[in-house]
């Protein structure tokens, strides 16, 4: 009996793994993409409701991801050429126009890179992932969603923000944080930071959790 496979995952905190690959837009290395952030999506396949329904909901957010310094790319086990037919029949069809590449993974080689293939799905399509990159090409947050469920564009907004947000500030956002709510200020770790806490001015529940606005 054959051992069975491990399911290789990007590791958040890491250097996200590097792909070259081609797309409907040419030939992208992840390299090419550095300074800028970048969600990295995959879909089942072309030409199927559910990821239609994404593809547009996609596009629908691609200029406020673009204006947060955000390179949206795409990815299926499909081939260059169905997805430009693809695409272009949405932009037929539902006058939706798709702005951002969609890497043909045909050999499965990004996919198996990334862990996008899920036996108890399928074996042959991706499921419905979503990775976030920073500027530097760390891997910085991950999403998994199952074939049959549509995935959320407000919280793939509101998720790049909350990374964005936290690094530009050293902060970290509570539970539910929307853009110009009050942010967590980190917890001290010394007897001395938590005396020092309670008089610093911030709105504290208690030491260990204090907001502030920016």
């Amino acid at each position: 009996m054959e051992p069975e496979a491990v399911l290789q995952m990007p590791v958040i905190g890491e250097k996200a793994p590097e792909f070259d690959a081609l797309t409907t837009q040419g030939r992208l290395k992840l390299s090419d993409l550095k300074g800028k952030w970048v969600i990295l999506f995959s879909h089942p396949a072309d030409f199927t409701p559910v990821c239609t329904t994404e593809f547009m909901a996609f596009a629908g957010i691609a200029d406020e991801l673009k204006g947060l310094n955000v390179q949206l790319v795409g990815l299926s086990i499909d081939s260059v050429h169905s997805h430009l037919a693809w695409t272009r029949n949405i932009k037929e069809k539902m006058g939706v126009e798709i702005p951002f590449p969609i890497i043909a993974d045909l050999d499965m080689k990004v996919a198996k890179t990334y862990g996008m293939l899920h036996p108890g799905q399928s074996s042959t399509s991706t499921i419905r992932t979503v990775f976030f990159i920073d500027d530097k090409g760390i891997m910085r947050a991950m999403l998994y969603y199952p074939m049959s469920n549509g995935r959320s564009m407000p919280e793939i907004l509101r998720l790049t923000k909350a990374l964005q947000t936290s690094d530009a500030h050293g902060i970290a956002t509570p539970a539910n944080w929307e853009p110009g709510e009050k942010v967590i200020v980190p917890a001290p770790t010394t007897p001395e930071g938590i005396e020092k806490r309670m008089k610093e001015g911030y709105e504290c529940k208690d030491w260990y959790l204090c907001f502030k606005k920016l």
